[in-house]
């Protein structure tokens, strides 16, 4: 056997090492912020440390107050304007703005309200570089008086 063979896998074995105590740790924290109704079996957001910046994955948001009421019975522009007020919350607890949202999902009752909720949504968000974005129909949500959930990411800069 080749002597070397031992040698060059220990100079393997500690660049790894070496390399591993270089890159930053990649984390998730997960988060339940003040200002969102108290979740039951998940957590509001997810934070990933990437470095230089983190992501923030949220669960999909309703139209939940702080207290966990609906808000907006049969009203799809104000349940979206709940939505967005929580999503914000999320976001701005974490550090980050609005700007910082790079992909939002939208799951409706009633694709037919879409100008309702556009209408909200552009409150929020640059309409001149807008997020990413997906909408989806859907016949049902996890109540019947749910009308709109919408999930969102997004990748704040870290100071």
């Amino acid at each position: 056997m080749n002597k070397r063979v031992p040698l060059i896998l220990i100079s393997i074995f500690i660049a790894c090492i070496a390399q591993a105590q270089i890159l930053p740790q990649r984390t998730v924290t997960f988060k339940n912020p003040p200002g969102v109704s108290a979740p039951k079996g998940y957590s509001h957001s997810a934070e990933i440390d990437l470095g230089k910046s983190k992501m923030l994955i949220l669960s999909g948001q309703v139209a939940f107050d702080e207290n966990g009421t609906l808000v907006g019975k049969d009203d799809m522009g104000k349940q979206t304007e709940q939505v967005f007020t929580n999503i914000k919350r999320i976001v701005t607890d974490a550090g980050g703005s609005m700007n910082d949202v790079v992909k939002l999902t939208f799951y409706l009752r009633d694709v037919s309200k879409i100008q309702q909720v556009r209408d909200v949504r552009d409150k929020y968000i640059n309409t001149q570089t807008p997020p990413a974005s997906t909408l989806v129909e859907v016949s049902r949500l996890f109540r019947d008086d749910v009308l709109i959930e919408i999930e969102a990411t997004a990748v704040i800069p870290k100071g």
